[in-house]
């Protein structure tokens, strides 16, 4: 009969129990969303929502569909490769880019940043030159009969020309001008407008900008029907400051603008002069401007006599000429001594770094011949305050920045001295931050050709970088010989910087090879800096550490000499032991006695019978003593050495002069690369 199997237990499957556990998990996670979006309904479901059958989409208007095609056909315009414009002149073609290139170069943006926009600044001087016209001519055409019937049209083209560069200004140009506001600047297009629309300049300029030229269809042509353009001043005055802003030497400019002030007031007075004379009749007294010669020049010759009070004019005759002779006198006063302070002020703004360069040296020299300082060091300190001015246009570079925040020093500092601080090796690897602290804290310092930077064995508190020029460092045994020469972004002192006590003496003195601008970094300094960057003090660390073992090894000698003839064939003389070397190094042969004593004393306590027989002894060692020194001071090459073997016996001098024998013996190390072992024994002879 057959036997069923018997099932044990329940079989499962792997891979199923593993595809339930995972639906499970599923589940679970699935039923904890939905508990959160129950409590918080504004979830979303994770789950994607179902996608719906594609529907035809509706037929779109009219006026959409003329917009898609307005679109295709601008995309295929631009999809179509550029055209090449031909110009035909003179029979011949010239390729000229098209209208649209120079429509994209003359766009505007949609604000202008007044204080960096040179394109602003060239429109702004644009304007102050049709202000200017203005200025000048509306008096001259109003006063002075140069405006005439035969060329009224070219004064009013040069109007035309003046109002419109007015209105592009006020249209175009203002509107789009930046602000600031609570120290945000609004770039904002629509803020922009608004506000110059709020503002009083905005006034003047619609003013200005008024077409009182109609006027001269009812009165003829008057050109003091436009004198509300001269209302235009702020766009000049901006333009001075804009100009003045982006200017190297800014005073240049502004010499010429107060020279320009005093000649504008002096062509008012000549204008003003000519009207007195018309008014009182050309030629009807001596005062008055007679008509002859060029009328504007006569004019001008006597504004600047009257106004600057030179004096030798006719006296006025009737009351008219003398009020108007006396407000002019009192006018040219006034505006001569301000137009005198103003160009003294702008001269002396100009020269107050030389005018305080020439103080420090006038002082300096007059305190050293207070105390008699020779004249050689009179010469040099001369010559370092020539150098530093002429090279850095300042005594103290610091002054300068002190007065700026530290973000904007760092900026300056970055851009000046970074690229010369990054080459230096010693700080590669270190955090760059850290390096801009640095740069915060470093001084510059001119030194003469021939200065000592630093002299060997003084205690090292700094660090120096080179910026400019070189220096030399010296040695040799008179301290005259040059070993290196060191350039622009070369660093020396760090040794003395980053050693610990005991290691910050100079090693060696350095002097500065012509003039040499150098960085210096104190020790203090660094330490304060380093303390918050932890990583860069231990790569510091490292990096010092292997300066002080390199500055620890000997310096590279010269090659061994090679022996020449039959010497070469034999092998090198191995140098005498330092056991050996020290033993007979002593006075009187003090280093055999002592190994004598220490084995005498041995002797003694093991066998006190034969005290006699080593007091006897003791001397004839001594007479003997060089016998052993001439074959290892010998100039005959030694044998070759020998491997080391157990069967080889110890050579043995033994003395013949006394009761025992002293044995030097010299075996190979059973080392490779330890030389040889030196042996020293003393034994009693064998009784007979």
């Amino acid at each position: 009969s057959t036997q069923m199997p018997t099932h044990s237990g329940p079989q499962t499957n792997e891979y199923a129990d593993a595809q339930l556990q995972e639906i499970i998990k599923k589940m679970r996670d699935r039923a904890n969303v939905y508990k959160e979006k129950l409590k918080d309904p504004v979830l979303s479901s994770p789950e994607g929502s179902p996608t719906t059958s594609p529907k035809k989409p509706p037929p779109p208007p009219k006026e959409e569909k003329k917009d898609e095609k307005k679109e295709e056909k601008k995309e295929e315009a631009e999809a179509k490769p550029e055209e090449d414009h031909y110009c035909d002149m003179l029979c011949c073609k010239f390729k000229k880019p098209p209208m649209k290139k120079y429509m994209e170069l003359t766009k505007l943006p949609d604000t202008i940043d007044s204080y960096t926009d040179r394109r602003y600044v060239a429109w702004l001087m644009l304007v102050t030159i049709a202000y200017n016209w203005n200025c000048w001519f509306i008096p001259l055409r109003y006063v002075f009969p140069y405006q005439t019937p035969s060329n009224i049209i070219y004064w009013l083209a040069i109007d035309v020309m003046c109002d419109l560069c007015y209105l592009c200004d006020l249209m175009i140009f203002q509107p789009r001008v930046r602000f600031i506001k609570g120290g945000d600047i609004i770039s904002d297009r629509v803020e922009t407008k608004k506000f110059y629309r709020s503002s009083v300049r905005f006034q003047f300029d619609v003013i200005s900008v008024l077409p009182f030229d109609i006027l001269y269809f009812f009165f003829g042509f008057n050109p003091a029907l436009r004198a509300n353009r001269m209302l235009k001043h702020n766009t000049f005055f901006e333009f001075n400051d804009r100009l003045e802003a982006i200017m190297e030497k800014a005073y240049i400019y502004r010499v010429i603008r107060t020279t320009g002030y005093l000649l504008f007031i002096l062509h008012i007075n000549a204008c003003l002069y000519y009207w007195a004379s018309d008014y009182e009749g050309l030629g009807s007294t001596r005062w008055v401007y007679d008509g002859e010669g060029n009328m504007y020049l006569r004019c001008y010759y006597w504004a600047v006599r009257s106004l600057i009070t030179i004096g030798g004019l006719p006296e006025p005759q009737t009351l008219f000429e003398i009020v108007f002779q006396l407000l002019n006198y009192f006018m040219g006063v006034f505006v001569f001594s301000s137009l005198i302070g103003q160009m003294r002020d702008v001269i002396g703004a100009a020269t107050a770094g030389q005018n305080y360069f020439r103080s420090c040296v006038d002082n300096t020299v007059s305190y050293m011949n207070t105390y008699s300082i020779p004249r050689l060091v009179q010469n040099r300190v001369r010559t370092w305050y020539e150098y530093t001015w002429d090279s850095q246009g300042m005594l103290d570079e610091s002054e300068l920045l002190e007065q700026m925040p530290t973000k904007m020093q760092l900026a300056v500092a970055i851009d000046v001295n970074f690229a010369i601080v990054n080459k230096v090796d010693l700080f590669k690897g270190c955090d760059t931050q850290m390096i801009y602290d640095m740069l915060l804290r470093l001084k510059s310092i001119v030194y003469l050709p021939g200065d000592f930077v630093c002299k060997k064995g003084e205690i090292g508190r700094e660090m120096y970088i080179i910026k400019q020029g070189e220096v030399q460092v010296l040695g040799g045994p008179d301290g005259t010989k040059v070993l290196v020469t060191l350039r622009a972004g070369a660093v020396f002192g760090e040794i003395s910087l980053l050693a610990a006590g005991g290691g910050n003496r100079r090693t060696a003195n350095v002097v500065a090879h012509g003039f040499a601008n150098l960085f210096i970094l104190d020790k203090k300094t660094l330490n304060e800096i380093l303390v918050h960057y932890p990583d860069s003090e231990k790569l510091l660390m490292k990096k010092a550490k292997v300066l002080l073992k390199q500055k620890g090894k000997p310096p590279p000698g010269p090659p061994a000499t090679q022996p020449k003839g039959l010497a070469s064939l034999f092998a090198q003389k191995p140098e005498t032991p330092k056991l050996f070397k020290a033993m007979l190094g002593g006075k009187g042969k003090e280093g055999l006695a002592k190994l004598l004593q220490l084995k005498r004393q041995e002797d003694t306590e093991v066998k006190p019978q034969k005290t006699k027989t080593q007091a006897e002894t003791e001397t004839k060692p001594k007479e003997e003593e060089k016998k052993p020194v001439e074959p290892a001071a010998s100039s005959a090459p030694p044998p070759p050495k020998e491997e080391p073997n157990e069967n080889t016996k110890p050579e043995v001098m033994q003395r013949t002069t006394s009761k025992e024998s002293l044995i030097i013996s010299m075996t190979p190390s059973p080392r490779a690369g330890e030389g040889e072992i030196l042996k020293v024994e003393i034994k009693e002879k064998e009784k007979k």
